[in-house]
């Protein structure tokens, strides 16, 4: 069995890819043998949707896949054929990070079929979604964060299963705060929960992956 995670931030090696590492080691509790793979967005050139619809067109013999040839098809071939996803995505500016969204587009409107009638035929596999944030719980809930990511997870529950979700909040954004102006933050806080909400968090994405693991055996 395949499983991917996908890493929706530009850093390879902090709360995104750590949360997301954690999940797969989640995965292959379950299943020893699984084949997992992170995908860092940020490493492949690639675009979002090209609005060619030849996904769409009657008779096509793309009808359903994405035919945009570039270096990122082959991967998302993979991705959408694999038995469970998990994305993983920082906040930018509110939403999720530029390369996020535009995965989800090659990844969901392939499969969205502009009828009431026809559908497209494929693989609905267990999913589940991180999302880190530099504000808290509360702030998160004010500012419409629950609300816009839910119409993400909607869509992909219409087309593929209803995701998991985790929420990441208060983040620990550098190593060294002395380095750069942002003193709007409090470091001493950020290191507190860092070093001990954050391995809660950790937890939770490897119960996230044992979820998904499991239910990929069920379906």
């Amino acid at each position: 069995m395949k499983f991917f995670a996908i890493n929706g931030s530009p850093r390879k090696t902090f709360s995104t890819a750590e949360l997301l590492d954690k999940s797969l080691e989640g995965i292959q509790s379950v299943l020893p043998k699984a084949d997992v793979e992170r995908v860092d967005l940020y490493d492949i050139p690639f675009n979002g949707c090209k609005s060619c619809f030849a996904c769409k067109k009657v008779n096509g013999r793309h009808y359903g896949r994405c035919v945009y040839n570039d270096d990122f098809k082959p991967i998302l071939n993979e991705i959408t054929q694999s038995d469970g996803v998990i994305l993983g995505s920082p906040v930018y500016f509110g939403d999720l990070t530029g390369n996020m969204r535009c995965f989800l587009e090659r990844f969901m409107f392939p499969f969205i079929a502009y009828s009431n009638v026809e559908t497209v035929d494929h693989k609905r596999m267990p999913l589940a979604c991180i999302y880190t944030m530099n504000v808290s719980d509360e702030v998160s809930y004010l500012s419409g964060y629950h609300d816009l990511f839910d119409k993400y997870e909607n869509i992909l529950q219409r087309i593929f299963t209803k995701p998991e979700h985790l929420y990441v909040h208060e983040t620990y954004q550098f190593k060294d705060y002395s380095r750069y102006v942002s003193d709007m933050f409090d470091e001493k806080q950020r290191r507190h929960i860092r070093e001990t909400r954050f391995p809660n968090d950790l937890q939770s994405a490897f119960k996230i992956g044992q979820n998904i693991a499991k239910r990929a055996i069920d379906d």
